[in-house]
Protein backbone atom coordinates (compact mmCIF):
# COMPACT_ATOMS: atom_id res chain seq x y z
CA UNK A 1 0.00 0.00 0.00
CA UNK A 2 1.24 3.69 -0.71
CA UNK A 3 0.16 6.72 1.18
CA UNK A 4 0.63 10.19 0.50
CA UNK A 5 0.85 12.46 4.12
CA UNK A 6 0.03 15.85 4.18
CA UNK A 7 0.91 18.36 6.74
CA UNK A 8 -1.50 21.35 5.71
CA UNK A 9 0.09 24.93 5.30
CA UNK A 10 -0.69 27.83 3.28
CA UNK A 11 2.93 28.78 2.30
CA UNK A 12 4.59 25.52 3.26
CA UNK A 13 2.53 22.22 2.57
CA UNK A 14 4.67 18.92 3.85
CA UNK A 15 4.42 15.83 1.93
CA UNK A 16 5.47 12.19 2.13
CA UNK A 17 4.93 9.31 0.47
CA UNK A 18 5.67 5.74 2.41
CA UNK A 19 4.79 2.35 0.77
CA UNK A 20 4.63 -0.82 2.97
CA UNK A 21 5.50 -3.99 1.71
CA UNK A 22 4.96 -6.33 4.44
CA UNK A 23 6.18 -5.05 8.16
CA UNK A 24 9.36 -2.94 5.52
CA UNK A 25 8.01 0.55 5.08
CA UNK A 26 9.99 2.37 2.15
CA UNK A 27 10.11 6.18 1.48
CA UNK A 28 8.93 7.31 -1.61
CA UNK A 29 9.57 11.07 -1.73
CA UNK A 30 8.94 13.78 0.12
CA UNK A 31 9.54 17.58 0.99
CA UNK A 32 7.27 20.86 0.64
CA UNK A 33 5.09 22.34 -1.62
CA UNK A 34 6.25 26.06 -1.18
CA UNK A 35 3.62 29.01 -1.78
CA UNK A 36 4.57 32.28 -1.98
CA UNK A 37 4.11 34.16 0.87
CA UNK A 38 3.40 37.28 0.13
CA UNK A 39 1.04 36.20 -2.63
CA UNK A 40 -2.81 36.63 -2.23
CA UNK A 41 -4.57 33.41 -0.36
CA UNK A 42 -6.23 32.82 -3.25
CA UNK A 43 -2.59 32.10 -5.27
CA UNK A 44 -1.54 30.19 -2.44
CA UNK A 45 -3.84 28.11 -2.96
CA UNK A 46 -4.04 26.97 -6.44
CA UNK A 47 0.09 26.78 -5.87
CA UNK A 48 -0.84 24.46 -3.89
CA UNK A 49 -3.60 22.15 -5.29
CA UNK A 50 -1.82 22.08 -8.55
CA UNK A 51 1.46 20.71 -6.62
CA UNK A 52 -0.67 18.23 -4.98
CA UNK A 53 -2.14 17.29 -8.12
CA UNK A 54 1.45 16.49 -9.54
CA UNK A 55 1.95 14.86 -6.62
CA UNK A 56 -0.97 12.01 -7.03
CA UNK A 57 -0.29 12.15 -10.80
CA UNK A 58 3.11 11.10 -10.55
CA UNK A 59 3.06 8.78 -7.18
CA UNK A 60 -0.63 7.31 -7.96
CA UNK A 61 -1.18 6.64 -3.94
CA UNK A 62 -3.97 3.98 -2.73
CA UNK A 63 -4.46 6.30 -0.08
CA UNK A 64 -4.25 10.02 1.14
CA UNK A 65 -3.67 10.77 4.86
CA UNK A 66 -4.05 14.19 6.42
CA UNK A 67 -3.41 16.15 9.57
CA UNK A 68 -5.74 17.87 11.16
CA UNK A 69 -5.02 21.13 12.46
CA UNK A 70 -3.97 22.18 16.32
CA UNK A 71 -4.60 25.66 16.33
CA UNK A 72 -5.54 26.05 20.08
CA UNK A 73 -2.63 28.66 20.13
CA UNK A 74 -2.68 29.85 17.10
CA UNK A 75 -4.44 32.87 16.37
CA UNK A 76 -7.80 32.63 14.37
CA UNK A 77 -6.45 33.82 11.32
CA UNK A 78 -3.94 30.66 11.51
CA UNK A 79 -6.46 28.00 11.86
CA UNK A 80 -8.60 29.62 9.43
CA UNK A 81 -5.37 28.95 7.01
CA UNK A 82 -4.84 25.84 8.04
CA UNK A 83 -8.39 24.70 7.41
CA UNK A 84 -7.73 25.93 4.13
CA UNK A 85 -4.97 24.24 3.16
CA UNK A 86 -6.52 21.16 5.04
CA UNK A 87 -9.84 21.59 2.44
CA UNK A 88 -7.48 22.00 -0.54
CA UNK A 89 -5.75 18.39 0.15
CA UNK A 90 -8.84 16.69 0.33
CA UNK A 91 -10.35 18.50 -2.54
CA UNK A 92 -7.41 17.01 -4.26
CA UNK A 93 -8.04 13.92 -3.10
CA UNK A 94 -11.68 13.39 -3.91
CA UNK A 95 -10.46 15.09 -7.53
CA UNK A 96 -8.48 11.87 -8.30
CA UNK A 97 -11.18 9.53 -6.39
CA UNK A 98 -8.57 8.38 -3.80
CA UNK A 99 -9.90 8.09 -0.10
CA UNK A 100 -8.94 10.39 2.53
CA UNK A 101 -7.76 9.60 6.38
CA UNK A 102 -7.47 12.52 8.44
CA UNK A 103 -5.33 11.81 12.16
CA UNK A 104 -4.98 14.58 15.21
CA UNK A 105 -1.42 15.43 15.76
CA UNK A 106 -1.65 13.70 18.89
CA UNK A 107 -2.52 10.15 17.48
CA UNK A 108 0.15 10.80 14.65
CA UNK A 109 2.55 11.52 17.19
CA UNK A 110 1.49 8.34 19.93
CA UNK A 111 1.67 5.71 17.05
CA UNK A 112 4.88 7.21 15.43
CA UNK A 113 6.83 8.00 18.85
CA UNK A 114 4.82 6.61 21.20
CA UNK A 115 4.01 9.74 22.92
CA UNK A 116 1.72 12.08 21.98
CA UNK A 117 3.30 15.40 23.54
CA UNK A 118 6.76 14.15 21.52
CA UNK A 119 7.91 17.26 19.57
CA UNK A 120 8.63 17.81 15.96
CA UNK A 121 12.12 16.20 16.22
CA UNK A 122 11.59 13.63 18.23
CA UNK A 123 8.86 12.50 15.76
CA UNK A 124 11.50 13.16 12.86
CA UNK A 125 14.03 10.62 14.87
CA UNK A 126 11.31 8.20 14.94
CA UNK A 127 10.23 8.63 11.19
CA UNK A 128 13.94 7.98 10.32
CA UNK A 129 14.30 4.73 12.03
CA UNK A 130 11.10 3.80 11.25
CA UNK A 131 12.01 4.00 7.44
CA UNK A 132 15.58 1.75 7.88
CA UNK A 133 17.65 5.10 9.18
CA UNK A 134 17.18 7.03 6.29
CA UNK A 135 18.47 10.23 6.61
CA UNK A 136 15.96 12.94 6.67
CA UNK A 137 18.54 15.67 8.00
CA UNK A 138 18.18 18.16 4.24
CA UNK A 139 14.40 18.01 4.70
CA UNK A 140 12.36 20.42 6.40
CA UNK A 141 10.14 19.40 9.64
CA UNK A 142 7.11 19.71 7.52
CA UNK A 143 8.33 16.92 5.59
CA UNK A 144 8.73 14.91 8.20
CA UNK A 145 5.43 15.48 9.87
CA UNK A 146 3.99 14.34 6.47
CA UNK A 147 5.94 11.02 6.42
CA UNK A 148 5.00 10.52 10.09
CA UNK A 149 0.86 10.99 9.04
CA UNK A 150 1.54 8.68 6.61
CA UNK A 151 3.19 5.96 8.59
CA UNK A 152 0.32 6.15 11.02
CA UNK A 153 -2.38 5.74 8.80
CA UNK A 154 -0.35 2.50 7.69
CA UNK A 155 -0.23 1.00 11.06
CA UNK A 156 -3.89 2.43 11.56
CA UNK A 157 -4.89 0.25 8.44
CA UNK A 158 -3.01 -2.92 10.21
CA UNK A 159 -4.84 -2.32 14.09
CA UNK A 160 -8.24 -2.01 11.75
CA UNK A 161 -7.64 -5.33 9.62
CA UNK A 162 -6.33 -7.47 12.83
CA UNK A 163 -9.77 -6.45 14.51
CA UNK A 164 -11.39 -6.87 11.27
CA UNK A 165 -10.31 -10.75 11.40
CA UNK A 166 -10.74 -11.48 14.67
CA UNK A 167 -13.41 -14.20 15.56
CA UNK A 168 -14.42 -11.63 18.68
CA UNK A 169 -14.12 -8.74 16.72
CA UNK A 170 -17.73 -8.06 17.45
CA UNK A 171 -17.75 -8.44 21.16
CA UNK A 172 -14.67 -5.94 21.43
CA UNK A 173 -16.82 -3.86 19.39
CA UNK A 174 -19.86 -3.89 20.31
CA UNK A 175 -22.95 -2.54 18.52
CA UNK A 176 -24.50 0.11 20.31
CA UNK A 177 -27.82 -0.62 21.57
CA UNK A 178 -31.00 1.59 21.31
CA UNK A 179 -33.61 2.16 23.77
CA UNK A 180 -36.69 0.45 23.69
CA UNK A 181 -39.65 2.57 23.37
CA UNK A 182 -41.93 3.19 25.86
Amino acid sequence: MRVLGIDPGTIRMGYGIVEEDGRDLKLIDCGVVNAPPKAPIEARLLKIFRGLQQLLDLYHPNAVAVEEPFVVQSPRKSAMAVGEARAIALLAAAQSDIPVFQYGPSKVRSVVADYGGSDKEQVRTMVSLLLGGVSLDGHALDASDALAVAICHLRQAEVNALFAEHPLSGALNPKPRRRAAR
